[in-house]
This record gives C-alpha cells, sequence and structure tokens, in this order.
C-alpha cells in the first residue's frame, strides 16, 4: 500500500479490507458503505467531512488514512477542448491522463503503470522505459480527480484505459480499480459498458480480464502479418498474431459486444490495400469493429502519417466487408497529445 508518513491512502483498500479494519476496531461493518460513498460519491477530502459517522471513528480513521489527490504537475489545454494532465506521484513519477471532449460527455484516457515496458517502436512512452506499476489508489485517483475537476454540463462518461503502460501487465491492481470505478453503491458508478482496457497482447492475461471485469476489450493490434507486427511490437515475438486472435475468439464477450482492434496506420508500414484485405480475413472469426488511428507524429519519430486518401481507402475495404471501422484522429494536436510526449518534456 502506498503510505506516506505511517499513514496509508484509504483509497488503497477495497470495501473487504476496509471492512476487515473496521472488525479490528470494532467498528460495525455497515460503516464502510458510509466511508466510501462519502470519498466516491461525494468526492470528501477529509474525514471530518462525514457527518453521519461518529465522531470517534473518523478520528481512528483519520489516524490511520488520508484521502490523496494527485499533483497536478501541469495542465495543457487544446483548442479543441481536450485537456491534458501531468500528474506528479508521491514518489515523484510522473505519469499521464487526458481528457477527451465529446459531443455531449467526456471520455477520460487514463494510464496502468509509470512507463511502459512493452518497447513499441511507435511510442512515445516507451522510450522512457518501465519504472513501475501505479497502485490501484493511483489508478482510481485520475478518474475521481479528473471528474472533481470537470466543470459545466458535460459529464464524465467513458473511461478508456489506453494511457502510458500496459494494464494487463499490472493485472491486480487494474482489476481492483474497476472494481471500484464501476460500483454503483459505493464506488465512482461508471458503467462497464463505458469503461474499456486495451492491451498489446498479453495473452495469458486476456481470459482472466474477461472472468473478472464486464469491461470492454481493446486489442493494439496495428499489423497483419507477423513481420511487422514483430518490429513494430516486440511482444508479438512471444505472443503471435495467431495465438492472440485465438484467445480473442474464445473471449467471453458480454452479449451484444465486440472487441474494438486499434490500428494505427503508419505510412509504408501498414497501409495497403493488401494490409486492408489480410484484415477482413484475420478478423473473420471474431465479433470485432476497428478503431483506425492515423499516426500521431513527434519529434524525432521515425514514422509519418499515410495520406489522407490512404487511410480512407483503407477504412472503405473495410466497411465494404461489413466491418464498423472508425476513423479516431487524434485531439489536442497544439498541446503534447502524443501519449508520454508531456511527461518526456517534464523529465529531460
Amino acid at each position: 500500500m502506498n503510505t506516506i508518513s505511517s499513514k496509508t491512502d484509504i483509497k488503497e483498500l477495497t470495501k473487504d479490507e476496509l471492512i476487515l479494519w473496521l472488525k479490528y476496531k470494532d467498528i460495525k461493518s455497515y460503516r464502510a458503505n458510509q466511508i466510501l460513498k462519502w470519498i466516491y460519491l461525494r468526492q470528501a477530502d477529509t474525514f471530518d467531512v462525514m457527518t453521519d459517522v461518529k465522531k470517534e471513528i473518523r478520528k481512528q480513521l483519520s489516524q490511520h488514512f488520508y484521502i490523496h489527490r494527485l499533483e497536478k504537475a501541469r495542465v495543457e489545454t487544446s483548442q479543441d477542448g481536450s485537456k491534458k494532465y501531468l500528474f506528479k506521484l508521491s514518489d515523484g513519477k510522473y505519469v499521464e491522463s487526458v481528457l477527451i471532449p465529446e459531443k455531449d460527455y467526456y471520455t477520460l484516457c487514463i494510464s496502468s503503470q509509470v512507463g511502459c515496458a512493452q518497447g513499441c517502436l511507435f511510442c512515445l512512452t516507451a522510450k522512457g522505459g518501465f519504472i513501475r506499476n501505479l497502485t490501484k489508489g493511483e489508478i482510481i485517483a485520475q478518474v475521481r480527480d479528473v471528474a472533481y475537476d470537470i466543470g459545466g454540463s458535460k459529464r464524465l462518461t467513458n473511461i478508456v484505459m489506453m494511457g502510458m503502460g500496459e494494464p494487463l501487465a499490472n493485472f491486480s491492481n487494474v482489476v481492483g480499480a474497476i472494481n471500484i470505478i464501476t460500483d454503483k453503491d459505493v464506488g465512482l458508478g461508471f458503467s462497464s459498458r463505458r469503461m474499456t482496457v486495451s492491451t498489446s497482447g498479453l495473452v495469458p492475461k486476456l481470459s482472466d480480464l474477461g472472468r473478472e471485469t464486464t469491461v470492454n476489450l481493446a486489442i493494439s493490434l496495428n499489423a497483419t502479418e507477423d513481420k511487422t507486427r514483430d518490429m513494430l511490437m516486440p511482444i508479438n515475438r512471444k505472443y503471435p498474431i495467431e495465438s492472440l486472435l485465438n484467445a480473442c475468439a474464445q473471449y467471453p464477450l458480454m452479449p451484444r459486444r465486440k472487441i474494438t482492434f486499434e490500428y494505427i496506420l503508419l505510412k509504408g508500414i501498414n497501409d495497403s490495400e493488401e494490409d486492408a484485405k489480410r484484415l477482413v480475413r484475420l478478423l473473420k472469426p471474431i465479433r470485432a469493429k476497428i478503431n483506425l488511428i492515423p499516426f500521431n507524429t513527434y519529434e524525432n519519430s521515425k514514422f509519418e502519417c499515410p495520406e489522407e486518401s490512404v487511410i480512407l481507402h483503407f477504412k472503405d475495404i473495410l466497411n465494404k466487408n461489413n466491418y464498423t471501422a472508425i476513423i479516431r484522429h487524434s485531439k489536442g494536436q497544439d498541446i503534447s497529445a502524443a501519449c508520454g510526449q508531456l511527461r518526456a518534456n517534464m523529465i529531460l
């Protein structure tokens, strides 16, 4: 657990762990619900404001726990309304979250690790290497704190775990955070239908995610043959495309849901007509939809974004074969928009 001055951030505790602590202190278990509702539903910053909890209990809570908010080291706001947060963690490390405005709601992209060990060539986060896993409380805090920070009539409704890190490599903390984020009684109350976890293809953990959660699954695919994917994504050397797609075909999908396949289009690498046709064949056994993501270039990148005509032709081939394919142009182009860019600027 994350500790400061011998106290623990209470967000690191599950409901069951909090009940056990209360039981140890001879406090009734129903108090756990009251405390958690104050933290997540009412966004309490101290135990003193929990007026329906006895003063003596609040005193004991204050002696052992605190309610931590992430330090906003930098916030950049784009002309399109996107907002990128660089959070400084209690150990001085940095992690990013991005708030994305949609027509009448917000989507928040959150991180699961400080840095990443997967080494994908197109990803700026990978260039900083892997530092550590985020704790359960640090993952939850990104959602809790940004929701608290939002003003106006739009609400935060969608959560995507597509930021820094490989979520399935931090499995227990990610699942623990998901449980709180989607808990409608004492947690943050987000619908699991509106939460998506993206993976580069950590095959052994896919079925575990399907058994232990009901969130949506996204696969960062980005190539249609092993030679190209081996080059772009080293994880493919351990779990090649065939084994990844076999795991996807067996994934315990909820009714009427599909797996989202993310495909970053890289000029001259994976954007050919042949690639589009192979993608159609590869995904045939799977209930799939496709997000086409034109590469978001950054300084000193070896990759380029394809021309718009190439992107549209790729999409057209998928659509003509009855796939839902959406082009996801990156927002926040006038700020540090690439994943990991704001952190890189801070630590360099």
